[in-house]
């Protein structure tokens, strides 16, 4: 024994760099034979374990053994030490967590867990106290706030990744309380005491210049507000109490105090993962299968019992994070807690005075306004389509200021920060009272000194307000169970309901009293025609002006929701009046052509408006299924409207020849459904006015009125944007694509940024397509065809690995990405194999190093070298290749099955692409040739292999890898040449283990790759057939988007398919439409606007010109619709199960019943007929009811 450990210590004493070999050897010695070696000072002996019992080694002088192994023991650990303190240089955080995690286990393997803990926690401590003094400058009343805060914020990001690098490396080493332990006292115990000292020093500079303003103000007499009652309180003389912090200070505190906080929470997760993870049954078996396992991860013996039954607790018993980083700030809790009250109502105090003087001296009422910013974007508190626009800039700037205090109250747990919290709940209210008064006040301007507009501003800043409060009340319920704000958020509800109501009730009133007063257009008894019956009277147009101003002010202002709710509601209640107005029109002969026209008019503006109020394709097409939605009211309206035109104005021939016989009430029950359907009115004008707003056989609209809907829309409504994407397998987004490679080559000059433009619109599709699940076959058809186009098949073929290439296809790019974000795991564990195999390769090239060495090695530990076991299996290259081929075409099945649908149904449509030659080829199919093709390039580009593992390779590696990618070629049948001999053997020792093996896991793959085309095939001729129920509901369509929007990146890629969708909206319909037209030309491709951001940010003024103009020309041709060729007797017929009162009151209204209109015999006797028809029908129903 003694004899072994003097050669050790001679070789590391005499020899330079054999740390390595001794330690390589002990670990050895401890894995295979059973030694157990003493890692604690009292240890005086080393021990094996024999199959039957445990036995001492000869007993030299134990003295002697114990100082040469605490000397050897000594000089590794400081070569350890020296590497662990090497190893924080490293920038690749993957390539330090494993090196520091091997040094580590090292460390345990040669001394107890509680001295490598104190050593490692030094070594950090060292580094961290580093950090923090770079970062944590002193405090000085020079200093600028708002630089430290953010200096301090950039501190805490770092710190929590040197925390989660610790914690990476630890939690498969010690036990969870010893990582918790751990990381608490080396870093969130020392970032306390850190911020204690910096905090002591703020405190003693602001306790000396409260002293000095304490003197300045005694001596001049002056009052500060809230300074006294923040000096003097003399039960508690502490400093923190003479501490009079302003406005900046606590908004600096707070930023503190908020970094704090997300420190906290960050670490608990991570706390949290492992727990869960230590409950999770983990396969404690390396990373190869039960035949694969040549090479494993060895662990010593003195690391059996280093995780204790610990790990078997229940995740609440674990430990808890116990961060005490809320005692730093006790000193300046008290003068917190007494100044934040005082600042926040000095602040807003003088922000509303502010307001009132710009008011006062300001030419108009109109209020300042100011786009609302991004609030809580991490929490997601506010639904898009529930958050305000626009709203008071003092508003804003008040909301703003309570936001950056708010992080003080937030502190609040248990008994710490009781007071802050209390103080600050408490100004708020007097804030939220403060302002509610101020927006009822300049309310009640409206309208008789300010605007309309002034509404929705103040209705948009209410509910800004409402929700903010909401928000506090649910951050700060977390501690208190209990609402907070539920006084001020009742009034804000209640002001907020007044307000809309107000807004709807003004806007009817105004239509009512004013806009639809029109003494010459509704001069019904003229007997001259109006404007010689070409044109529909002034008040509509007057009407149609109104509506899209309110429309424009509403959608740059309110919520996107709120504003749908209000225009459909004024929109429901003005046609309500109209109806009732028109139905009670008694015209003169000149005069009926008017009614016609005039209602003709209303029916084709309600139809335009009806996009902009209507949220979903389904409220669009089936309002009958919202009974009681404001759709439904409005499709009521429109068909009374159409009531009277039809009945009215009709040539009284066609309404004696329908109506001669009566309404009898079978022909009134028959009849009844299709005369009440919604609908009607639009089906009844469709032959005049070709509208988007029809239901084809199918039940959908087409994509033109998908396009017209979405970009209708007061803001981005994700499920309709999601589908009318899909919509008639993605046309849309193949207009995009085109268009994109368009953009490129129109604007060459400016390479860069329109390159970057159109590449990343084309990633963008590619992305949100790539994660519609349902829709695999939108996914394959979109990219296939644009391939097909682009002639990019070659490409596909061979797909490149390095990101490096400037001229990569950009769709090639994602695929590339796709793929090799699959077969990261792959590469992964063949590298990690590799290196395992480096590592025995090493050691067998240090053996001569080791010959003196062996000979001192007691006979007793029965060692085997690992060479020599290695020369009883000689086949060490060709093991290494089969077993990490073996690992990927095992996995090969595993990664095409976790691929999403889309892109395996995209591989499935190219393959019908290719030659003859490649899939006789590629018998495996596409898919499977590419992820090997991508995991043999990946193999090859040693860039890509650091980025992906974090490993360098060196030329052995290279080589073997090289060897690997030789062999899975050749498998897959690329090979252009004979196999050479070293492939040959690695194939053939795998087939002799697993005859066939090979062939079947490719078999399977491929199975896997084509069974969802199948499906989705399948699906395809189902739609075709009439299947509705396989159709995208509204349900799919929102689980898409909601697995769009968690992926990374996801919602900013549909909201920038978006914005370039509305900034190219009149490009888009006129590429649809020419794509319906009956002539087939070429499309004429045009390059896109790029420019984003640029619609909803800065939306333009409302231009009553253009409004006009889309009026006259695109909209309503007025002449023409006098010339329409009303086909009636195929209208009456369907008002024959008309309602009986109803029919009469229009018949009483009708040109001919005015007592001096001259009529001919017939026509005298027609309308006798009908008016005796009503009598004897009215007496009848009269009679029936006396009788009951």
């Amino acid at each position: 024994m003694i004899k072994f450990l003097k050669a050790l210590q001679d070789l590391l004493k005499n020899e330079q760099n054999q740390e390595e070999t001794v330690l390589d050897l002990l670990w050895d010695l401890s894995c295979h034979s059973s030694v157990s070696l003493p890692s604690t000072l009292s240890g005086t002996s080393f021990h094996f374990l024999s199959s039957t019992s445990l036995h001492s080694v000869e007993d030299h002088s134990s003295m002697d053994v114990k100082s040469i192994w605490d000397d050897v023991r000594l000089h590794l650990r400081r070569f350890l030490v020296s590497r662990l303190q090497t190893h924080n240089e490293i920038n690749n955080s993957q390539q330090k967590i494993l090196l520091k995690n091997q040094c580590i286990q090292r460390l345990l393997f040669l001394y107890p867990e509680s001295e490598v803990t104190i050593k490692y926690q030094n070594i950090q401590n060292k580094l961290l106290t580093k950090l923090l003094q770079n970062c944590f400058p002193s405090y000085s009343r020079e200093a600028n706030l708002d630089i430290m805060a953010d200096g301090y914020q950039g501190t805490m990001l770092k710190l929590y990744s040197m925390i989660k690098e610790d914690f990476n490396i630890l939690r498969e080493i010690l036990a969870p309380s010893s990582t918790v332990k751990f990381i608490k006292e080396t870093y969130l115990d020392t970032v306390t005491e850190e911020m204690a000292k910096f905090l002591e020093n703020f405190c003693e500079l602001q306790f000396k210049e409260s002293a000095v303003r304490v003197i300045k103000t005694s001596k001049s007499s002056s009052r500060h507000r809230g300074a006294v009652h923040a000096l003097v309180t003399p039960e508690c003389p502490q400093k923190g109490r003479n501490v009079f912090l302003s406005l900046d200070e606590l908004e600096f505190l707070s930023q503190l105090i908020k970094s704090f906080l997300k420190l906290e929470q960050n670490v608990q997760e991570l706390f949290e993962e492992m727990f869960l993870w230590l409950k999770t049954p983990r396969n404690t078996s390396e990373i190869l299968e039960t035949s694969n396992r040549e090479v494993v991860i060895e662990k010593p013996r003195t690391n059996e019992t280093s995780i204790p039954s610990e790990q078997l607790l229940p995740v609440k018993e674990a430990t808890l994070l116990n961060f005490g980083w809320r005692n730093a700030f006790k000193e300046v809790s008290l003068p917190m807690a007494h100044c934040i009250t005082t600042a926040i109502e000095d602040f807003s105090a003088k922000i509303l005075q502010q307001e009132q003087n710009e008011r006062s001296s300001a030419m108009s009422y109109a209020l300042n306004l100011v786009n609302v910013q991004q609030v809580w974007q991490d929490s997601r508190a506010v639904p898009e389509a529930d958050q305000p626009k626009k709203i008071a800039k003092f508003c804003s700037d008040i909301m703003e200021k309570l936001d950056t205090i708010l992080p003080l109250a937030l502190a609040c747990r248990d008994d710490s920060f009781q007071e802050i919290r209390a103080n600050f709940v408490e100004a708020c209210c007097k804030v939220a009272t403060a302002v509610l008064a101020r927006l009822q006040e300049r309310g009640k301007e409206v309208p008789s000194k300010a605007p309309l507009k002034n509404l929705h501003m103040l209705l948009s800043t209410a509910v800004y307000v409402f929700q903010h409060f909401m928000q506090y009340d649910n951050l700060m319920k977390e501690n208190t169970k209990k609402p907070i704000f539920l006084v001020p958020v009742q009034r804000y509800q209640e002001f907020i309901n007044t307000l809309q109501f107000q807004v709807t009730d003004y806007c009817v009133r105004v239509c009512a009293t004013s806009i639809l007063q029109d003494a010459e257009s509704h001069h019904w008894d003229d007997y001259k025609a109006f404007y010689e019956g070409e044109r529909c009277s002034f008040s509509l147009q007057m009407w149609h002006y109104f509506f899209w101003a309110l429309h424009h002010d509403l959608w740059t202002i309110l919520p996107p929701k709120l504003a749908q709710e209000i225009l459909a509601e004024v929109l429901e209640k003005s046609l309500g009046l109209l109806a009732s107005r028109y139905a009670r029109a008694h015209p003169s002969y000149k005069r009926t052509p008017q009614i016609r026209l005039d209602v003709t008019t209303i029916l084709i503006c309600t139809e335009n408006m009806l996009w902009s109020v209507c949220t979903s394709v389904q409220k669009l097409l089936n309002p009958h299924e919202y009974v009681d939605d404001k759709i439904f009211k409005i499709h009521t309206h429109c068909n009374n409207l159409f009531t009277t035109l039809v009945i009215l104005t009709s040539p009284l021939t066609e309404l004696y020849q329908t109506f001669q016989h009566g309404m009898d009430d079978s022909a009134s029950d028959s009849l009844k459904p299709f005369f009440k359907q919604p609908l009607h009115w639009l089906s009844c004008i469709s032959h005049f006015y070709p509208s988007l707003l029809r239901t084809p056989s199918a039940g959908r609209l087409t994509a033109e009125g998908q396009l017209k809907l979405l970009l209708s829309q007061p803001g981005c409504n994700w499920n309709l944007l999601l589908e009318t994407l899909l919509h008639h397998d993605g046309l849309l987004l193949r207009i995009l694509l085109k268009s994109s490679k368009r953009t490129f080559q129109e604007q060459g000059s400016d390479t860069e940024s329109n390159l970057n433009q159109g590449s990343s619109l084309i990633e963008a599709i590619f992305k949100v397509l790539y994660h519609c699940n349902f829709s695999p076959q939108t996914f394959g058809n979109v990219f296939v065809s644009y391939m097909e186009e682009e002639h990019l098949w070659d490409f596909l073929y061979n797909v490149p690995v390095s990101t490096c290439m400037e001229s990569e296809v950009e769709v090639i790019r994602c695929l590339r990405l796709a793929l090799t974000d699959a077969v990261k795991d792959i590469v992964q564990q063949i590298i990690s194999v590799l290196s395992s195999w480096r590592n025995c390769e090493t050691n067998l090239n240090k053996h001569s190093v080791l010959e003196s060495l062996r000979e001192s090695i007691p006979k007793e530990w029965n060692y085997i070298p690992k060479e020599t076991k290695r020369k009883e299996s000689s086949k060490g290259c060709t093991r290494l290749a089969a077993q990490a081929v073996s690992i990927v075409i095992s996995k090969l099945p595993t990664v095409i099955a976790c691929l999403p649908p889309p892109v395996k149904y995209f591989f499935f449509l190219s393959e019908r692409k290719m030659s003859k030659n490649f899939v006789e080829l590629k018998k495996a199919g596409l898919l499977v040739w590419n992820l090997i093709v991508i995991i043999c390039r990946i193999f090859e580009d040693g860039n890509t292999v650091e980025l992906l593992t974090g490993a360098s390779l060196d030329r052995w590696s290279k080589e073997k890898l090289g060897l690997i990618c030789v062999c899975l070629e050749s498998i897959m049948g690329e090979q252009t040449s004979s196999p050479n001999q070293m492939t040959q053997k690695v194939i053939r020792s795998i087939e002799q283990q697993k005859p066939n093996w090979i062939e079947c896991q490719l078999l399977k793959a491929r199975k896997l790759s084509t069974e969802c085309a199948f499906m989705t095939i399948e699906k395809s001729t189902a739609l075709e057939e009439g299947d509705i129920a396989l159709e995208l509901t509204e349900q799919k369509i929102n689980m898409m988007v909601l697995d769009i929007c968690h992926k990374p990146g996801g919602s900013e890629y549909l909201r920038q398919i978006y914005h370039i969708m509305r900034l190219n909206e009149e490009y888009l319909k006129e590429q649809l439409f020419s794509m319906n037209g009956s002539e087939e030309k070429p499309l004429c491709i045009r390059p896109l606007k790029m420019t984003l951001r640029s619609v909803e940010d800065q939306p333009s003024a409302f231009n009553p010109f253009h409004v006009y103009k889309v009026f006259s020309e695109n909209m309503l041709d007025q002449s023409a619709i006098t010339k329409w060729n009303w086909n009636w007797s195929n209208l009456l017929p369907n008002y024959l199960g008309l309602d009986k009162t109803t029919f009469s009151v229009l018949l009483k209204n009708r040109w001919e019943m005015r007592k001096d209109e001259r009529l001919q015999e017939e026509e005298k006797a027609m309308l006798e007929h009908l008016k005796l028809m009503c009598t004897i029908q009215d007496s009848s129903a009269s009679d029936n009811t006396e009788e009951q």
